[in-house]
């Protein structure tokens, strides 16, 4: 399945030229043109999904063996002193390119990288009540 307005499915099955890192048959792991820190690499999905919530389960489970065996060999070789593994579905949440991909960026000490949010508290009534409406949907 690809989208053939998609430029992520263009770059994912070689018809956009990019610095691949990494590549099988269901994945593309390319160098990002616009880096958050030195490094950075995002996992593209051969197969068109805009989101995680349309992503096939062997996509799902099979992007973060990739995710890892990618990440393992960035931080032998970068030396960085950590990884930040980001997935964003929807404009909400930051997703840009409406095509399933996962960021890896490797995270330097002193680095001026912004992946932050400020926590909130817990309200148990509404935890509970949540809790028990997601597990309906499972």
């Amino acid at each position: 399945m690809k989208d053939e307005n998609c430029i992520f499915c263009k770059i994912a099955n070689g018809e956009i030229p990019s610095k691949t890192v990494y590549e099988d048959e269901r994945f593309r792991v390319i160098l990002d043109i616009s880096p958050a820190s030195k490094g950075h690499a995002i996992i593209l999905v051969k197969n068109h999904a805009a989101n995680v919530y349309e992503l096939s389960e062997e996509d799902a489970s099979a992007i973060y063996v990739v995710a890892k065996k990618v990440a393992t060999a960035m931080q032998k070789v970068l030396k960085c002193d950590g990884i930040n593994i980001l997935q964003n579905n929807g404009e909400a949440a930051g997703q840009t390119v409406f095509h399933v991909h996962m960021h890896l960026i490797p995270r330097y000490k002193g680095d001026t990288v912004q992946i932050t949010w400020k926590p909130g508290e817990e309200s148990d009534i509404l935890s509970d009540a949540l809790l028990s409406e997601i597990k309906k949907e499972l």
